[in-house]
């Protein structure tokens, strides 16, 4: 493992997907990877109930991982991969609630009420890890899911050395990144993708997808 991403999902993960990718630092593990691969699924669900063994058969394969599911073993994994450089997405306290209010919290809530038989394993994942796991059950508690937040966002500043560590924003584009990376900056556009429109398009193609397999 030679990037491990610490930020929650809805910080700009799925742009920094794309861009480790583009740097050959993939495949990168991120939450969308696994509606292809909903075993791995079940095994970051037994790593959420304590059987952390199941983290290098979860993520075999992978170079790097960003967002949930991984964000939640960032200290199992930091501890694992000592060489791997952390790089924690951050954004707006407010806003990023309000973004994963109506992005994830809604989809997750509309996934208990009908997941496909083949799409169980990725929502009981989720329960697991994000909304029981890290929220406690909350989220929908605004103040105390961006207490949450902040907290875990301070957690990974204090106990991730500072050499090792970069605090990113999408919005900076590559050359923070490529600077923490030590590689060249690519000639293109760095990768934005994901927002509220795309992610709710995503979702809707996913779920019409695992109706029609059934």
């Amino acid at each position: 493992m030679d990037v491990i991403g610490a930020g929650f999902g809805r910080t700009g993960t799925l742009s920094l997907k794309l861009a480790l990718e583009r740097l050959g630092l993939g495949p990168c593990m991120h939450m969308t990877s696994l509606l292809e691969l909903p075993e791995r699924a079940e095994l970051f669900r037994r790593a959420a109930e304590g059987d952390t063994g199941c983290l290098r058969e979860a993520l075999a394969g992978h170079r790097s991982t960003v967002d949930w599911p991984g964000t939640y073993f960032w200290r199992e994994l930091t501890a694992a991969h000592p060489r791997a450089r952390v790089i924690l997405t951050v954004r707006d306290p407010a806003a990023w609630y309000e973004s994963a209010e109506r992005t994830i919290f809604q989809a997750a809530d509309q996934a208990r009420q009908g997941a496909a038989v083949q799409a169980r394993p990725v929502v009981d994942m989720i329960d697991a890890v994000v909304w029981q796991g890290t929220f406690g059950g909350r989220f929908a508690d605004r103040e105390d899911a961006i207490q949450v937040f902040e907290e875990h966002n301070a957690a990974v500043r204090r106990e991730v050395p500072a050499p090792r560590l970069l605090e990113f924003q999408v919005k900076q584009g590559w050359e923070p990144l490529c600077a923490f990376l030590g590689v060249p900056v690519p000639d293109e556009p760095f990768p934005r993708t994901n927002d509220s429109t795309e992610f709710r398009n995503r979702v809707a193609d996913y779920r019409a997808r695992s109706t029609s397999a059934t």
